[in-house]
């Protein structure tokens, strides 16, 4: 029997293996901005939860989706009963609460600072941080986190992010329409650099979905004269407590004309739950 084909396959895959660990490291510095808070759609299957009113100031999510495990469905039902009164629900955003992911691409503004062995995610909203490991493995005993643990790699132009160990935190959420998810969630994430065409369509057309974002009231000013590619996001949620099935959904962003923010989520006299301010304490007497 010839030896000639093995030789032949095992110098193909060698080469590959070489290629592969020569391909550079795509740069996804700078600051990165979206004039939309909520999920795109993925190109087909199944997708996220989305805004029955196409307008960020009314957050109705379509309880409607076969997505949603019933217990699921009711949470988003009763999302939706409070921003009809014209109050907004409890968020991790207004509660400042951990922006657990994949609800931490809800930012409008966001960073990737890129090193050796790690990534690191920088949001803007109360400055959220991920940390994610690079040519790692899951711990074997892992401790649940509100971030979750994060490993990734690089495949040729694609950062691939897998993240484990979710703790549900105070106010948890997936989206922004008061969707669930359990310590089961199992989350996959792909970022690469896209067309800059592109990018600017599937940002207006999220707009167009979801409701625009101004700039006043604290959306990204993206940068009209930046020709360059786009970032986009696309993930995979896994969550068999929570979903019937697994969904994708994406998020674009652009280059910032803006410099970054500090936006630090501090605690106010409003009350998100009943809509009514609370009173600040006062003394019935001075002191001196």
């Amino acid at each position: 029997m010839s030896v000639k084909p093995v030789i032949v396959s095992l110098f193909a895959l060698l080469s590959a293996s070489a290629a592969s660990a020569a391909s550079p490291v795509p740069d996804f510095s700078g600051v990165w901005g979206r004039t939309s808070v909520d999920y795109e759609p993925p190109p087909s299957g199944a997708g996220p939860v989305m805004n029955k009113t196409r307008t960020f100031y009314m957050r109705i999510g379509d309880d409607g989706n076969p997505i949603l495990r019933p217990f699921a469905a009711e949470k988003v039902r009763q999302a939706a009963a409070v921003s009809r009164t014209g109050v907004n629900f409890p968020t991790p955003s207004n509660q400042c609460t951990p922006w657990s992911a994949p609800y931490a691409w809800r930012a409008l503004l966001m960073q990737m600072l890129q090193q050796k062995n790690r990534v690191t995610l920088l949001y803007v909203g109360d400055q959220q941080i991920r940390h994610i490991r690079l040519n790692s493995r899951h711990p074997a005993k892992l401790v649940p986190s509100f971030m979750g643990d994060s490993i990734g790699h690089y495949e040729g132009d694609t950062l691939v992010i897998d993240t484990i160990g979710f703790r549900p935190g105070p106010n948890a959420m997936i989206d922004n329409y008061g969707t669930p998810f359990s310590a089961q969630l199992h989350l996959v994430e792909r970022i690469r650099l896209i067309d800059g065409a592109a990018a600017t369509r599937a940002a207006e057309q999220a707009e167009r979905d979801s409701g625009r974002v101004d700039v006043e009231m604290g959306g990204a000013s993206i940068d009209p004269g930046y020709k360059g590619r786009g970032l986009q996001i696309y993930f995979t949620v896994d969550d068999p407590d929570v979903f019937t099935k697994p969904w994708s959904a994406q998020v674009t962003y652009r280059r910032s004309a803006g410099a970054w923010e500090e936006r630090v989520c501090a605690d106010n006299p409003h009350n998100y739950t009943t809509g009514a301010d609370v009173p600040v304490p006062h003394a019935t007497k001075p002191d001196f």
